[in-house]
């Protein structure tokens, strides 16, 4: 009889387990808190948004780091092979805005006990509250010492998960087991997450959400630019442009950030509309002028940017001034001031160097029978069900090349 062991009880942990498991072996799983996927949990507010439904190309350009490690595995199990999986097993899924597919519960619990069924049906052990401390090899077996004693394995999978939320055991583990293995770990930066700003006229901003507009960021050697809708925090701005744009400049130097709030419209035809509205109400305040085209909270901040008064009238703004409130709508700077720290990032972008990862079988090019799956590695997707998905996409090529072996 064949012993596998799974360090970790996300998704990838726990979908690894489904799929290795066969009459030859025995698949025990460690998870170091009291239930598996603690992280999953939280998924998509609760709601675990798990994959999403475009279609293949479509899907692969949202894979922002090593989309060309993800062919093999994602030619084997796709997005639409999760879906049929497990609406063919039970779990009654929905397609919403942005092709992202949800429980049709919307219940991540849902999802949770969806792999708790599976993995009792396959006979898989999970020992709860037993945290992994080290793992090492020695004439072709696996020792594993946890928080309670020792084990012994003939092979080993790695699903730790990154080090965003490690309220949820996300402490990175697996980069310490794999270091020690010889692999080499990209630096862990925040993947998908806010972004801070250090702008002083912003501070009354905070709850208001931004719809249709475009985020502009400048770097030393490309501009980068994001459509869609935006959210000011208390010390910054998140919401799903600016989650997307975290994870395109996360390993980049920033030198100037701004949102067209009315990408719509050129320089020259917002100046027109501008123009159109003094002319109709030329005795009206510029300020009051503005309402029908701006949110009013950012009113008085593009004017004290464009150095116009509140109450000068609207038939007495100048050219010059004009051209301004152009400029200070169609870029709204923001003083970049890093991204949000890594524990509060929705996933960690960087991890176990794919160089040394088979990427038909996810199994370690320098240790045989030693696997990795999901967030350990280093590859990742925008916001939307891509990075689940990468989890059970990359856990089945693993499970699927283990159990064959056994």
């Amino acid at each position: 009889m064949v012993d596998i062991a799974v360090i970790g009880g996300g998704p990838s942990g726990a979908f690894a387990a489904i799929w290795s498991k066969n009459a030859n072996n025995r698949v025990t799983i460690f998870e170091k808190n009291e239930k598996l996927g603690k992280k999953l949990y939280i998924t998509g507010k609760g709601r675990c948004n798990l994959t999403n439904a475009k279609i293949y190309d479509e899907f692969l350009e949202n894979i922002v780091v090593n989309k060309k490690f993800l062919y093999s595995s994602f030619n084997k199990f796709d997005n639409f092979s999760m879906i049929d999986y497990c609406q063919n097993n039970g779990l009654k899924l929905e397609i919403q805005r942005g092709a992202r597919v949800f429980p049709k519960s919307e219940k991540s619990s849902d999802v949770i006990k969806f792999l708790e069924d599976r993995l009792n049906e396959k006979g898989v052990l999970i020992k709860y509250r037993e945290e992994v401390k080290s793992v090492y090899k020695e004439n072709s077996c696996f020792y594993i010492k946890t928080s309670k004693t020792s084990y012994k394995f003939d092979k080993v999978v790695i699903a730790t998960g990154g080090l965003s939320y490690p309220l949820t055991g996300s402490t990175g583990d697996g980069y310490k087991f794999a270091y020690k293995f010889g692999h080499k770990i990209i630096d862990p930066v925040p993947g998908l997450c806010p972004i801070r700003i250090k702008n002083n006229d912003t501070k009354n901003l905070e709850g208001i959400s931004l719809k249709n507009i475009n985020l502009h960021v400048k770097t030393k050697n490309k501009d980068l630019d994001e459509f869609g809708d935006l959210l000011f925090t208390k010390d910054g701005i998140s919401g799903p442009v600016t989650l997307t744009m975290s994870s395109r400049i996360n390993r980049l130097k920033v030198s100037q950030m701004f949102i067209d709030l009315k990408p719509a419209l050129s320089f020259q035809k917002l100046e027109k509309r501008i123009l159109r509205d003094i002319e109709q109400n030329p005795n009206l305040d510029i300020a009051n002028n503005l309402k029908k085209l701006l949110l009013n909270a950012f009113i008085p901040i593009i004017l004290v940017r464009s150095k116009i008064g509140a109450h000068k009238k609207s038939n007495q703004i100048t050219k010059a001034e004009r051209e301004n409130l152009v400029k200070n709508i169609k870029e709204f700077y923001l003083d970049f001031n890093g991204l949000e720290k890594i524990s509060r990032a929705v996933i960690t972008s960087g991890g176990i160097d794919l160089k040394d990862v088979d990427p038909k079988t996810m199994e370690s090019k320098l240790i045989e029978g030693l696997y990795f799956v999901g967030e350990v590695l280093d590859l990742d997707g925008f916001t939307g069900g891509y990075n689940l998905q990468i989890a059970f996409t990359t856990a089945y090529a693993c499970g699927i090349s283990i159990k064959e072996r056994t």
